[in-house]
Parts: C-alpha cells; sequence; structure tokens
C-alpha cells in the first residue's frame, strides 16, 4: 500500500502520518516512511532516538554530485535525469522496529520551479518507492504534492488530506484536490483533526461533502503533551491511536 498524506502546515498531518507508520508497524507491516515535509521532523514524532541529527538527503552534497554528476545548488546545465536510487532506502534510512525512514528536505529554489541535481535525485527517489518497493510506504508531503509526478500518482493508493475545523484548512484541502486532478491522481480521502464534537464533524460534512471521509481525531492536550515532550503520539493512551488503526482497517 502506497499513501501520500498531506495538508495545510499545522493541521496535525505529520501526527497522523506516525499514528499511521507506527500502527502498521505494530502489526508486522515493513513500513517505508518518507519525510517529505521540509518543517516537520517525522522521525521525532515516530519516536526514533537522534531525530534531530538526520541529514536530509537534498543537504548530502557529495551525493547529490555523485549519482545526478552535477553540483549541488546549480540550476540548468548538464545532469543525469535518472540518477541510481534503489540502493538508498537501505543505506540512509533511520530504523524503527519495521520502520525504515528517509528525510527528503528542501530544495531552496527561487521562481515558479526548479530544474536542480537535489529536485531530480527526490523525484527519482519519490518514484522508486512508490512504483518498486514491496513495503507499505507512507509519505508526510508538504502542503503540496510538489514530489509526485504523474506516473508516480497513479501508483499512489491514496492521497489523504488531513484537515482542521477552519476555513484555510479548507481551502488548502481545495487547492491540494485541484493539483492532484492535474496529475490524475483521484483517490483522495480525507481525516479530520482536532475534532471537538458533532459540531466540528457537521462542519466537514458540510463543506467538503464530495471527498470521501475516512474518520475524525479528538482534539486531545495529550498528543500536544507528547510533542513538547518528545514523546511518540503512539506510546500516548489518547483515543486518536484506535482511530487510526480502525482507519488503517477502512484503507
Amino acid at each position: 500500500m502506497k499513501i501520500a498524506v498531506s495538508g495545510k502546515g499545522g493541521v496535525g498531518k505529520t501526527t497522523f502520518s506516525s499514528l499511521l507508520i507506527r500502527s502498521f508497524n505494530e502489526q508486522g507491516k515493513h513500513v517505508l516512511a518518507i519525510d517529505a515535509d521540509p518543517d516537520a521532523n517525522l522521525a521525532a514524532a515516530l519516536g526514533i532516538e537522534g531525530a534531530d541529527k538526520i541529514v536530509p538527503i537534498s543537504e548530502m552534497k557529495d551525493l547529490v554530485h555523485e549519482r545526478t554528476e552535477s553540483q549541488p545548488g546549480s540550476i540548468g546545465g548538464y545532469f543525469k535525469l535518472n540518477p541510481k536510487v534503489d540502493d538508498l532506502p537501505e543505506a540512509l534510512s533511520a530504523r524503527l522496529g519495521n520502520i525504515k525512514l528517509m528525510r527528503l528536505g528542501g530544495v531552496k529554489k527561487g521562481g515558479a520551479g526548479c530544474i536542480c541535481p537535489e529536485s531530480t535525485l527526490l523525484r527519482a527517489l519519490i518514484t522508486h518507492v512508490v512504483l518498486a518497493r514491496d513495503e507499505v510506504v507512507i509519505m508526510d508531503m508538504e502542503a503540496g504534492i510538489e514530489h509526485l509526478g504523474r506516473a508516480t500518482a497513479q501508483a499512489v493508493d491514496k492521497l489523504i488530506v488531513v484537515v482542521e475545523p477552519g476555513r484555510r484548512s479548507i481551502d488548502t484541502a481545495r487547492n491540494i484536490q485541484r493539483l492532484a486532478s492535474e496529475i490524475n491522481l483521484s483517490s483522495i480521502a480525507l481525516v479530520g483533526n482536532k475534532v471537538r464534537g458533532e459540531t466540528d464533524r457537521a462542519f466537514f460534512q458540510k463543506h467538503l461533502s464530495d471527498f470521501e471521509i475516512l474518520g475524525f481525531l479528538p482534539y486531545d492536550d495529550r498528543l500536544i503533551e507528547a510533542d513538547l515532550n518528545d514523546q511518540s503520539p503512539f506510546d500516548t493512551d489518547s483515543p486518536a491511536v484506535d482511530e487510526v488503526k480502525a482507519i488503517i482497517e477502512r484503507l
């Protein structure tokens, strides 16, 4: 199963991704976790020790140079568009149980796009893990789907958009839906987060009635405290843990 998780910054996307990954791990599944959001730290949310010391792949200048045959930071010029990446999940992953985690990092760019060695390597890696790997793959994305190409997107089993009660979160979900449709990614579902009761559930069902809704995670101070204490939300007694397990059954 290949799952991409997206949503507006601050909605709890990484918390949900970590609960999903740890739940699959508890079931005995082998999981390849991809941290594709430069502003989050999926490793810390999973409970991987030394999470702050994991170097993002985009910052591994020697590796980028070796695989693309071009200098990192350069734009344009000649470099490999199909760099070798199939050995990277084993070589560069942090481990926890049956989980392998890779942190992609960000690519500093100006203007509307970037054709550069770093982004080419990351795009090739995402394509490989989605099309060629036989693990469960969970990708914690930015507030969009920038790392997904057309061929990759069509192989994703589900794009899950995490939303919270609020107009900006709804607008982001609509924008992600539009971007996904442009690359023929049609299998999209929602998870409502920080839900305080029936009023919030009704808000989602009213404004996002055309989406499949997989479930709702409660607003829970225990999840906030876990983040403050560098604890994985999966290791709390929050009802969100059981709800994510139910979401996996629906998937």
